[in-house]
């Protein structure tokens, strides 16, 4: 081979080396510039529902280490009106013992409560060994809804901010694992189940006078949970974030991520067999003309 041929043909492999880099260079930008599709694409029910599945099995597991080790927990659930806080707490509960897993969702304090310290109605919520308990909204509404709807002073607001760490502390030193996580909607997504829940019957309910006047002051909200993390994003009890506009991957995240955070363990049980059971010995079905359900379906 001339050394012509061998020059051109060296030309060649390097003009298609570089073009292939410059391809590769061309789809790494491509890749980038347009946003991962399972980042933007709702997760579908089929999908969740495969997911869930394996967690529900954990969470079980969970249950029962709670129960024999007498651990004590209390997750926080915290976020805007629509943020998805039910739902997830549902996800997380639907397969446990309410025995174990107490949800609390308090109304709006009676007067006398009112005259209370304000964590005191909330602390004989707390758990006890063996329980889990769930706060959909807790004392932190006093850095929310109460200050931004103008049920508390900015003095107390203040206050508040002020003495939660050392309540914390104090709920922690206890034995507790304290577990907050707050939710994080977008507008546009908050806008869209708010208005779902106007046209469906079915949830109607869940919309009050008090979340319609909170839906116009979003960035009142906005600075009221800055100045919250501010304060209470602590070392000993930091505050969890979920973007929950896909509902079912928040809640997956949310379910993955409480798992991860308590130091359970699975614990041995005995298999379960049935017991053989016993012979009629002359019993006989009564004729009582009992009132029945009517079968509709």
């Amino acid at each position: 081979m001339s050394g012509s041929s061998r020059h051109a043909k060296r030309r060649t492999a390097k003009a298609e080396a570089k073009a292939q880099r410059q391809a590769e260079a061309k789809r790494e930008a491509t890749s980038a510039a347009k946003p991962d599709a399972s980042a933007t694409e709702k997760m579908s029910n089929k999908a969740y529902l495969k997911e869930l599945f394996p967690l529900h099995v954990e969470l079980a597991h969970l249950q029962q280490w709670v129960v024999a080790s007498g651990a004590k927990v209390c997750i926080v659930f915290e976020g805007r009106d629509g943020a998805g806080k039910g739902g997830t707490i549902k996800a997380i509960t639907e397969r446990v013992s309410p025995r174990v897993f107490r949800i609390v969702a308090l109304p709006a304090p009676t007067e006398r409560e009112k005259s209370q310290m304000y964590v005191q109605r909330y602390l004989p919520h707390l758990p006890a060994a063996g329980e889990v308990v769930i706060f959909d909204r807790s004392w932190y509404n006093r850095a929310g809804v109460e200050r931004v709807m103008g049920f508390c002073s900015q003095k107390q607001a203040e206050e508040f901010l002020a003495a939660v760490p050392l309540v914390e502390k104090a709920i922690i030193a206890s034995g507790i694992i304290l577990i907050k996580y707050w939710l994080e909607v977008s507008s546009d997504e908050q806008t869209r189940r708010l208005e779902g829940r106007i046209h469906d019957a079915r949830k109607t309910w869940k919309l009050s006078q008090m979340d319609l006047d909170s839906y116009s002051r979003w960035y009142d909200y906005s600075r009221a949970r800055d100045e919250m993390f501010a304060k209470t994003d602590l070392d000993f009890s930091p505050w969890y974030v979920a973007r929950s506009d896909d509902k079912r991957r928040a809640r997956l995240n949310i379910i993955t991520h409480l798992l991860a955070t308590i130091p359970y363990r699975k614990v041995p049980r005995e298999k379960v067999v049935l017991p053989r059971r016993q012979k009629a010995s002359g019993y006989v079905d009564p004729e009582h003309p009992c009132k029945r359900v009517p079968d509709a379906f």
